[in-house]
């Protein structure tokens, strides 16, 4: 039996990520910012394929809740698993705010910071402690580390900071058996940034066309990539930033 923790379950990648690692045999516990209902549904759906789940509250953007939530995580793992240790975190909540440099204002900074890249750091700092030996990290990165598109320049430096820090995490945790890599999505069609790939005819035909397969990223895709790391045959792979997105701008 092994238990993935997922940030930012409720919707969208988090929620085809916890229904892709259900399917593959894990139990999951998902956290939702304030989507409650959205958040059990898929913890229902869940049980419904025959595995554990559980849903908690947590605002990543105050990194002042970790040490309860790791808390509330330690007595969610002895009364629902008997266990007193979870195998994979999933570093997913996120948010996109679209500004360019000249009008990003240091709050909308700040809150990105807080969410891509603290919450990253400090929430996997208080919850390695419940993880396993040989346990596996996963940080949500983005293609837009690689390539540059006006408007999301706060949100790529974060994510490339996000490359940087995964590297650092598996050279440290190396020695308790711990993988961690950055995973990359291209432009995917969700709600995030206020759904513009997936809502935006124009735009999601400008992702389609500077994709080598030809169409913008579907939740799924991601889903599986998840799947695909947490697998027993990706356990080699650690330190690496792993792009999936069709071939977005080659």
């Amino acid at each position: 039996m092994t238990i993935a923790l997922i940030t930012g379950g409720s919707r969208g990648l988090g929620k085809s990520m916890a229904l892709h690692l259900a399917d593959k045999g894990h139990d999951i516990i998902l956290t939702y910012y304030s989507k409650k209902d959205e958040a059990e549904a898929v913890a229902t759906e869940i049980e419904g394929k025959g595995r554990k789940a559980a849903a908690l509250q947590l605002d990543v953007a105050d990194s002042g809740t970790f040490p309860a939530f790791a808390e509330t995580v330690s007595t969610l793992l002895q009364e629902n698993w008997n266990r007193s240790d979870f195998d994979f975190l999933v570093n997913n909540a996120g948010i996109g705010i679209n500004a360019p440099i000249m009008e990003m204002t240091e709050e909308q900074f700040d809150q990105l910071t807080n969410i891509h890249l603290k919450a990253a750091f400090f929430l996997s700092q208080k919850l390695l402690p419940l993880m396993i030996d040989g346990g596996r990290i996963i940080n949500i990165s983005s293609g837009l580390v690689r390539f540059s598109l006006p408007g999301y320049a706060a949100y790529g430096a974060l994510k490339g900071a996000i490359d940087v820090l995964s590297r650092y995490m598996a050279k440290e945790l190396g020695p308790r058996g711990i993988t961690v890599n950055a995973l990359a999505p291209g432009a995917i069609e969700t709600d995030f940034g206020g759904g513009v790939v997936r809502d935006n005819p124009e735009i999601n035909q400008f992702v389609a066309d500077n994709t080598a397969l030809g169409r913008a990223g579907l939740p799924d895709d991601i889903g599986g990539a998840v799947a695909l790391l947490l697998s027993p045959e990706a356990g080699w792979i650690t330190g690496q930033r792993i792009e999936f997105s069709g071939g977005q701008f080659l």
